[in-house]
């Protein structure tokens, strides 16, 4: 299974994110204690902040490793 630091920096296509989230999902399913953001609530909520406050989603256009980028901000973010 690949890193998650390594798995974003992959991303290119559709697919290449697809994959990343399945990687994201079993990340938490096996690291629970090294997400400050667990829930489906915490996660949502940081992603917003996260997104608002590093102007991550201002890539014009976004590509798709900007959603991965964002994603994996939410993870931790607080």
């Amino acid at each position: 299974m690949m890193e998650l630091h390594e798995g974003v920096d992959k991303i290119k296509t559709r697919s290449d994110l697809s994959q990343f989230v399945g990687v994201l999902r079993a990340d938490l399913a096996t690291h629970p204690e090294q997400w400050e953001n667990p829930t489906l609530d915490r996660f949502l909520e940081a992603m917003g902040a996260w997104i608002n406050d590093t102007g991550q989603a201002s890539a014009d256009p976004p590509t798709w490793k900007t959603f991965g980028d964002i994603l994996m901000g939410a993870r931790i973010y607080e």
